[in-house]
């Protein structure tokens, strides 16, 4: 049986990652309370931000600036969109 739990993104009970998909303190915040589920949308955001804004994962400034995100996406709720991004049809 699936690990659940309540996702704060989502904001019901979804099956939970199988593993901590990210280092440190807010690896484990997330593994303890994002789904599945809201991870998949999170990915497709952080992609659409590393392909439009042109962010390279090795740049500190950028993976800080994607950590950012990742926490406001996630438990906020006021991730950022790219400058002049219009969602496709």
């Amino acid at each position: 049986m699936p690990r659940t739990v309540y996702c704060q993104y989502e904001k019901r009970e979804t099956e939970g990652l199988d593993f901590v998909p990210y280092p440190g303190e807010l690896g484990q915040r997330v593994y303890a309370h994002i789904g599945k589920p809201a991870w998949a949308a999170w990915l497709a955001h952080q992609t659409m931000l590393i392909n439009e804004n042109r962010l390279s994962p090795r740049d500190p400034k950028h993976r800080a600036f994607l950590e950012a995100e990742l926490e406001k996406f996630l438990f906020g709720g006021g991730a950022e969109k790219p400058a002049g991004y219009v969602p496709s049809e």
